[in-house]
């Protein structure tokens, strides 16, 4: 037992999940304001650096809850789930960041109102993560673990709005749009978007797994 005694007992794990939620929101902040200024080349590159900036941000908590469970005896809730869901938040933030990226990299030359919308239905879904996350520190609590179902609930259907407009979205641009390069360009940045919510999705699910063996 020297071993189990040398270990930290719990780490603060809930802690770091909701730091992480909360650079996943800033990204999804950062990025909605990129595209509500996209028309502004300086407000564009100063949006994009936000998010470049939250999702570092990220992935330093992610870095450091992945150390921690290696290190730690006890922890409060299963290691893979640790593990799960830690890796899936930072999925999104990576996925916001990608989602900036190509619209740069692609030279997107202005955004569309399915583009808009997406990127609400982004923003909303990972408001929800971070409301989601915040609560499986305490599911001991009934009212408590109600609520997060509750919310995870919510993250499906804002995922299935996003679903329906990209499907929208989609046919819109193969019957409209004449340019195939335009197609290429939308195309690959309606996907990332909607892979935002997906991702939230998965992230949703792991937090119900969680806490229907934990309450």
């Amino acid at each position: 037992m020297l071993f189990g005694k040398l270990l930290p007992r719990e780490g603060n794990f809930f802690e770091m999940f909701n730091q992480h939620a909360e650079r996943i929101v800033e990204a999804a902040h950062a990025f909605a304001k990129l595209v509500a200024n996209y028309g502004d080349a300086n407000m564009r590159e100063q949006y994009t650096r936000e998010v470049d900036e939250a999702e570092r941000a990220a992935d330093r908590v992610t870095h450091e809850v992945n150390r921690l469970v290696h290190k730690t005896f006890i922890t409060p809730i299963d290691r893979d789930q640790i593990h799960t869901l830690i890796n899936t938040m930072d999925d999104i933030a990576d996925l916001i960041q990608d989602s900036a990226e190509t619209m740069s990299l692609y030279d997107l030359r202005q955004v569309n109102d399915e583009i808009t919308r997406l990127t609400d239905l982004s923003v909303k879904c990972c408001e929800r993560v971070k409301d989601a996350v915040a609560l499986i520190g305490d599911l001991t609590d009934s009212h408590t673990a109600e609520t997060a179902l509750k919310t995870c609930e919510e993250i499906d259907r804002i995922e299935s709005d996003a679903d329906r407009v990209m499907r929208a979205a989609m046919s819109r641009l193969f019957r409209e749009e004449p340019d195939v390069r335009e197609v290429i360009k939308l195309r690959a940045v309606y996907e990332l978007l909607e892979s935002i919510t997906d991702k939230c999705e998965d992230v949703a699910n792991v937090v119900e797994g969680i806490i229907l063996e934990h309450s």
